[in-house]
């Protein structure tokens, strides 16, 4: 959950999570979909599908216990290079680097690493100095330890050098560089991809949705019915589902940034008369929409609905 999410964002998911799912063994053998309902609202889901992934090989590849070598760890869906080093030095208290957003500030700035640290040479200088720097015991204590100096003292704006423990060495704030480390290459501007979603609803006043397929950024979770046009939209559904359209109403635009590109959705409610169940999709109210996988646009226009 940490990965591209801040903790203070995390911890009610956590705690959610942990409660619903406390060993791997139950994570294990939960529906994906649960899962992915607990997970609505933190985006990346490729996390929640590769946590499922890993948990299934860990039960029935490992015997239910969480591989302790990094060779074994970094074969497990979505675990990297600084993730096994974390789970190797904070959950066994051995040997392993870690590399996350923190200690690179840390790295970045105490050694004055002036290239951009999203550059792949970079990253691979950071490596070498975060392997250098390991002690001799302790792993655990000291990977904790550059983390939490990263999140409270060395942090991205208004760091407190001041109290900075290894302050008398750091060449960033000898040299007065620290507001400007570390650096980044410049990213291009994301491109605008424009949709039209379809939100047909019952005499009951629930609402369609479907089931993508388990790739992509919004793999396995309930969305909308999506087209790239109102007119395509139209015929597509027609085609699938067989509706009869009537007059469609037009809601809100919506945007939603995600990581290499920009989503503008213009969604478009209509009325049908009839609650027929079709292949890979499912009706859903005020009530159920809790326990459902959904990317957090799709729950917020679904609570507008019923709201407005």
């Amino acid at each position: 959950m940490l990965q591209q999410t801040q903790v203070v964002t995390v911890i009610p998911y956590f705690i959610k999570f942990i409660k619903r799912f406390p060993d791997v063994k139950k994570l294990a053998e939960a529906n994906l979909d649960e899962l992915l309902g607990y997970w609505s609202g933190l985006g990346y889901y490729a996390r929640a599908r590769n946590i499922h992934l890993s948990a299934k090989e860990i039960v029935f590849k490992h015997k239910g216990k969480v591989p302790n070598s990094f060779e074994e760890l970094i074969e497990l869906p979505g675990i990297g290079k600084s993730t096994a080093g974390a789970i190797i030095s904070l959950g066994f208290k051995k040997k392993a680097a870690i590399l996350d957003g923190n200690v690179q500030r840390v790295l970045t700035r105490h050694f004055k690493i002036q290239q951009a640290i999203n550059l792949s040479k970079t990253q691979k200088t950071l490596w070498a100095l975060a392997e250098k720097l390991l002690p001799i015991n302790q792993f655990d204590i000291y990977s904790q330890s550059i983390m939490d100096l990263g999140a409270t003292i060395c942090t991205k704006s208004e760091p407190n050098c001041r109290l900075c423990p290894i302050n008398q060495d750091c060449i960033a704030l000898q040299e007065g560089l620290v507001g400007s480390l570390p650096k980044k290459a410049e990213s291009k501007q994301k491109p605008i991809k424009k949709v039209c979603w379809l939100i047909p609803q019952n005499s009951s006043g629930e609402v369609l949705l479907e089931k993508r397929i388990n790739k992509g950024l919004w793999g396995g979770l309930w969305t909308f019915i999506e087209s790239e046009r109102k007119e395509k939209l139209k015929q597509q559904c027609i085609k699938k589902y067989k509706f009869e359209f009537k007059k469609l109403e037009q809601l809100s635009k919506i945007k939603h940034n995600f990581s290499h590109y920009q989503l503008e959705a213009i969604p478009y409610l209509m009325e049908l008369n009839t609650n027929k169940k079709y292949k890979n999709t499912v009706w859903v109210n005020t009530k159920n929409v809790e326990s459902m996988g959904m990317p957090s646009p799709i729950k917020k226009i679904i609570e507008e609905i019923y709201t407005t």
